[in-house]
């Protein structure tokens, strides 16, 4: 897949696109990119996705805080999983935003990307306030020779609904095996081994205590997670606790922090990455620090149940 980051560069001739944010790159999204590499190929046309490089709602108003399920580069990384031929990185801009649909579809889509066929998500819309639907849409670029189609629906027997805010709405209840249904893929975070309390250690539960790398990025909701964790090539099994640690203490801040098994590695000021399996219980108080080790042995056996 070849990533383009303005039309100056863009050197194909006619495309087949379609456009949207993409967040997470779910089923519903491979569905739709599916359907597009399909009708490219039978026009001998290439597949271009259109997407942007930071959220649209952020560049309009400055105190917009995203909880994304992707990154910028994991979203491009899955994009390229789809077989999609490239993917233009929109720079979301205030005079983008008030472009009306016909306006977007001649002056960025026809005449700077030479895209000839416009495949649409079923429920998408474009252009300023998003005021105009498909039929509008379909009507503008007949005028200029853009044929405007719209994608099949996507559900399956399981979820009808099929959205980036569902995955969401999923993993901020700690639902991870429902986001992982709905992505296709174990959700993952990319965290930076900090100083903690160095409690662990003492109890025999060692934990890294990690700093997200991107702020931006959605953490499931609290307590407690099977997890795998990727490190320097290998893939170790874990369980990872996220929350305010209440039987220590810990006051209003949330930490992220994750055992690792049979692991005695110096990581101090490493990147680790944690995929979420499964959540195995709530967050919650015990009556002092044994009774809290009892629990993290439970835990420990019914992850590696879970992991195995």
């Amino acid at each position: 897949m070849k990533v383009y980051k303005s039309d100056t560069d863009f050197d194909i001739k006619e495309c087949v696109a379609t456009i949207g944010f993409f967040d997470g790159v779910h089923a519903g999204h491979r569905f739709l990119i599916n359907e597009l590499n399909t009708l490219a190929i039978s026009q001998n046309r290439k597949s271009v996705v259109f997407t942007f490089a930071e959220h649209p709602r952020k560049v309009l108003h400055a105190d917009f805080q995203p909880s994304l399920i992707s990154t910028p580069d994991e979203k491009l990384a899955q994009l390229e999983s789809t077989g999609v031929d490239a993917c233009v990185l929109l720079h979301f801009s205030e005079a983008m935003s008030k472009l009306t649909a016909s306006e977007f579809l001649r002056n960025i889509l026809f005449d700077q990307y030479h895209v000839r066929t416009l495949l649409v998500g079923h429920d998408h819309r474009f252009g300023h306030n998003r005021a105009e639907g498909f039929d509008d849409y379909v009507k503008y670029g007949s005028v200029m020779g853009l044929e405007v189609k719209k994608a099949t629906r996507f559900a399956t027997e399981a979820y009808t609904h099929i959205s980036s805010s569902e995955v969401r709405n999923a993993l901020q209840t700690g639902n991870v095996q429902k986001a992982a249904d709905i992505l296709t893929y174990n959700y993952s975070f990319v965290g930076k081994v900090v100083d903690g309390y160095k409690v662990g250690r003492k109890i025999g539960f060692p934990t890294a205590n990690l700093e997200p790398i991107d702020n931006e990025k959605l953490i499931p909701g609290t307590g407690v997670y099977a997890v795998k964790v990727k490190w320097n090539g290998a893939t170790y099994k874990g369980m990872m606790n996220i929350g305010l640690r209440p039987t220590l203490d810990n006051g209003s801040k949330v930490s992220l922090e994750v055992n690792i098994f049979d692991f005695d590695e110096d990581i101090y000021n490493q990147q680790l990455q944690v995929l979420f399996v499964q959540k195995i219980r709530d967050e919650q108080k015990f009556n002092g620090v044994d009774a809290l080790v009892e629990q993290l042995n439970r835990d420990k056996i019914k992850v590696l149940e879970i992991l195995d």
